[in-house]
């Protein structure tokens, strides 16, 4: 026992040695680096002239309703167990008192479910939380006790499994990022305005985008109510949307072509004013990036990012030079598979669902020609997962971790709207701090009680991206975008891999 002690501090010593070195690194190299930050769009185009919210749709959609906002949450986690127990007969959801004992009693582990389900499933399960309450006027921050307590109710009482470290981070946090980001987009659609068919219109597109908000205007009869304003709660924000489609290719071999190459789809939003950091509400200021595939053994989901602010100060505004300093919360999602026999190995995985931390946005407003502007972050990661090259067990190939990221780019822009050069650097270090024993009897174990974040192990994870617009016409762009995948992980009791791989998109852009 003491030799094993003995290398598990050797191994934590090394660790932290290392987070110290790259920490004041990355620090340094963030800072320095400012001027060539880069922020979500180079060339915005808005959806709609900005309005403020009239203050009678303010005071009418605030008045809390806790009662109905706990009873919709609780509607959720027996709607979705009734399902589960009753049409899908699934295992994990015959419950009674000696399971729900069970939990309770034996706390909660790390379980090993597939990453899609983690790291975003269950995120979005949060989102359907906290717009239960976020719909029955609480606010992001109220709205998030919400998402946990729901999520605290299922992992206690509602499955036969013992209760998930990583579904308790990721849910209610990463819910909390998805919830405020769908609230806001259905706010846009709704108009209590409209009659007939249009009204059917926005309410449906609202219902989907934001389905617990729906179920809250059916419910309490706004869905087919006739007002006088709207009843947008946010009024009409500074919004740019872009959509693009084309192809992809992602690991291009001889041998693999057909299955290497792919059709490809994004969607970028940038909602609110990123040149406006003081005294504003928490997602006031958001970006999402969402990349869509269709390409043989890929998963849809490619690549889900969302940057939102949650409070921040402007620090220089004058007439040459803008910098702000904000608080931000992170969630990224970047997802492939094994292309084929030929490429065995699966080219990236790793996302952050729970991730914080501070960023400046600088722009320079003297340019004539070329404009330039940009962010940098730093965020510490509650919670994270990487590729593993060893652990596989049940649904995981994934290590569940902990660590920080750092996030640096520019945007150059030529002429407003002629052309622009984009480029971003993320890198995100990962520590998988509690593994399992060395000598594993990996043909008897029991997986419900393994309670292992994956292997010891350390990984360095590079995103490096470029991208070009130029424009066709009004509206329409030429879109050029390249990224490279770097990860570097260090095993304990495993050799150390590395791995390096890029794919690039050729697309057609529209900014709505």
């Amino acid at each position: 026992m003491s030799d094993k002690r003995s290398e598990g501090d050797k191994l934590n010593i090394f660790i932290y040695v290392c987070f110290m070195k790259k920490l004041l690194f990355i620090l340094f190299i963030s800072f320095v680096s400012i001027g060539l930050a880069h922020s979500q769009f180079a060339i915005r185009q808005q959806v709609a002239t900005p309005r403020a919210a009239d203050s009678l749709d303010i005071s009418f959609y605030s008045q809390k309703k806790g009662l109905r906002a706990a009873t919709m949450t609780f509607g959720i986690n027996m709607g979705v167990w009734a399902f589960d127990r009753y049409i899908r007969k699934a295992d994990f959801a015959y419950i009674d008192f000696h399971t729900i004992k069970d939990n309770i009693k034996h706390g909660f582990v790390w379980d090993n479910d597939a990453m899609g389900t983690n790291m975003f499933m269950h995120p979005y399960h949060g989102s359907l939380y906290f717009n239960s309450a976020r719909s029955n006027g609480y606010n992001y921050w109220q709205s998030g006790l919400y998402a946990f307590g729901g999520s605290f109710m299922w992992e206690m009482f509602m499955e036969n499994e013992y209760p998930s470290t990583n579904d308790i981070i990721a849910t209610p946090i990463g819910g909390m990022a998805l919830g405020e980001v769908f609230y806001r987009a259905s706010d846009l659609i709704l108009d209590d305005r409209k009659t007939g068919a249009s009204r059917f219109g926005v309410e449906f597109a609202s219902f989907v985008v934001s389905p617990m908000r729906g179920l809250t205007r059916i419910i309490n009869g706004d869905a087919w109510r006739k007002r006088s304003t709207s009843g947008k709660q946010f009024g009409v924000p500074d919004v740019s949307v872009d959509l693009s489609a084309g192809v992809r290719a992602l690991e291009l071999q001889d041998e693999i072509f057909d299955k290497g190459v792919g059709f490809a789809s994004e969607i970028d939003v940038e909602y609110g004013d990123r040149f406006d950091a003081d005294n504003r509400r928490p997602y006031d200021y958001f970006s999402v990036r969402a990349k869509l595939n269709i390409q043989a053994s890929q998963p849809v989901l490619g690549q889900f990012n969302i940057v939102g602010r949650l409070a921040g100060k402007e620090l220089v505004d004058n007439r040459k030079h803008y910098l702000s300093l904000g608080l931000y919360q992170h969630f990224d999602y970047y997802d492939s598979d094994t292309i084929s026999s030929v490429s065995a190995k699966t080219p990236y995985k790793f996302c952050t669902p729970a991730s914080f931390g501070g960023g400046l946005i600088y722009k320079r407003k003297s340019g004539k020609r070329w404009d330039i502007d940009g962010y940098a972050h730093l965020n510490a990661i509650l919670l994270g997962g990487a590729l593993s090259d060893y652990y596989r067990v049940e649904e995981r190939n994934y290590n569940l971790a902990s660590g920080y990221s750092t996030k640096v780019g520019f945007n150059l822009i030529y002429k407003k709207d002629k052309f622009s050069i984009s480029t971003t650097y993320d890198v995100y270090h990962m520590f998988t701090w509690k593994g399992y024993p060395q000598d594993m009897d990996w043909e008897h174990y029991n997986s419900k009680t393994l309670n292992a974040q994956g292997d010891r192990s350390m990984a360095i994870l590079h995103a490096t991206g470029l991208r070009l617009d130029i424009k066709l016409r009004k509206g329409l762009y030429l879109t050029g975008d390249y990224m490279n995948y770097t990860r570097h992980t260090r095993y304990k009791h495993y050799e150390n891999v590395f791995s390096s791989t890029s794919e690039g998109r050729l697309m057609l852009t529209c900014k709505l």
